[in-house]
């Protein structure tokens, strides 16, 4: 409200004055400093989900292929814009606006993580997160069905650190006036609105994924039918080799499969995973992150077939399959478990591979 009579006063007195004397210039720079002012309030607006959302029964795969052309222009010609869009998406309730903002905010960040050029990629796809999904990753959502959106790029990534902070307002890894630090945090602001989930993963020197869940309409798209598929529990008693450097990782997958029957052996690291392996007299499955301390996934598979040749392996990543492709990181056609994921999605992907 203060902003109002400001502009609309500058307004008024530029009227009265005649372009080029020094009380115009004077005025006129008052009035785009106002307009600046305006602008990062709107953005704080967004980033405190106080903004009034206009919602409407969406499909995310109509906005990104109407947002492409402008996406292409935006991030330019040494940019490569992939789509991988679910063809039996279901629709969400949202504010086409404000997540066409979103779309953006994700695409200049990636934009600028890669300067000499690289891939960007879009996805979507259906997911049903479980209770113990949104314990450990979303704590602010409940279990249920919602819509993968996830932006990736082959950029420069980042460390913990930087991931830790990368939503806060004004915290930015730019020079100097080449960035305001709002961009993630007006996304971040606008997906809690919404009432879903934001959250990053990277590795240094290995590109970033943006991750956002948002709830699934209750309402449906006309001439759509819902479509429910209600996750599955299998099980087995095969022994299953977990190589995880992150503790809470490691530990969620070991006692979800111990609960399901298998047989499971645990490292931290890939040095490790061998040691155990040699002690071991069969070992069917191999679960292995992709990226860790001292080798990484591919490689640790390779050593470890020298000594159980019969072995199968299953590769996890927070990276999306589409970006471990572009990061030459495993070859085509690998079994592949993207991070985060429920339950319900690991117990089903080890008894695909292993059968």
């Amino acid at each position: 409200n203060l902003l109002i009579p400001i502009i609309g006063y500058t307004d008024l007195g530029l009227r009265e004055l005649t372009a080029g004397t020094k009380l115009h210039a004077d005025l006129t720079q008052v009035k785009k400093a106002a307009k600046r002012a305006a602008d990062l309030t709107r953005k704080i607006l967004a980033f405190s989900r106080q903004q009034v959302l206009e919602l409407s029964v969406l499909d995310l795969n109509v906005i990104i292929v109407e947002f492409n052309q402008m996406l292409r222009r935006m991030i330019g010609e040494d940019v490569e814009l992939q789509t991988f869009l679910s063809s039996t998406l279901d629709p969400v309730k949202a504010d086409r606006g404000q997540i066409e903002q979103v779309l953006m905010n994700l695409a200049i960040n990636s934009r600028d993580a890669m300067p000499g050029g690289g891939k960007l990629s879009i996805e979507t796809e259906n997911a049903f997160l479980d209770e113990a999904y949104v314990r450990k990753y979303a704590g602010d959502l409940s279990p249920g069905r919602y819509i993968m959106l996830a932006v990736s790029d082959t950029g420069q990534g980042m460390d913990a650190e930087t991931q830790r902070r990368i939503f806060e307002p004004f915290f930015t890894t730019k020079a100097s006036g080449k960035g305001t630090g709002l961009g993630l945090a007006i996304a971040y602001g606008i997906i809690k609105q919404h009432q879903g989930h934001i959250s990053v993963y990277s590795e240094p020197g290995h590109g970033t994924t943006f991750k956002i869940y948002l709830p699934q309409a209750k309402e449906t798209l006309p001439g759509l039918l819902p479509s429910i598929k209600e996750p599955t529990s299998m099980f087995g008693t095969e022994t299953v080799l977990v190589a995880e450097d992150e503790d809470m990782v490691r530990k969620l997958v070991c006692e979800t499969l111990q609960a399901h029957g298998y047989d499971v052996v645990e490292a931290a690291s890939p040095t490790g995973c061998l040691e155990l392996a040699s002690t071991r007299a069969t070992i069917h499955l191999l679960l292995t992150d992709v990226i860790m301390p001292e080798m990484n996934g591919q490689e640790l598979y390779r050593k470890l077939t020298a000594i159980h040749p019969n072995c199968r392996v299953l590769y996890m990543s927070g990276y999306t399959n589409h970006v471990i492709a572009d990061l030459d990181i495993l070859g085509k056609g690998v079994n592949f478990l993207q991070k985060p994921f429920t339950i319900q999605d690991l117990i089903k992907k080890v008894r695909e591979v292993l059968e």
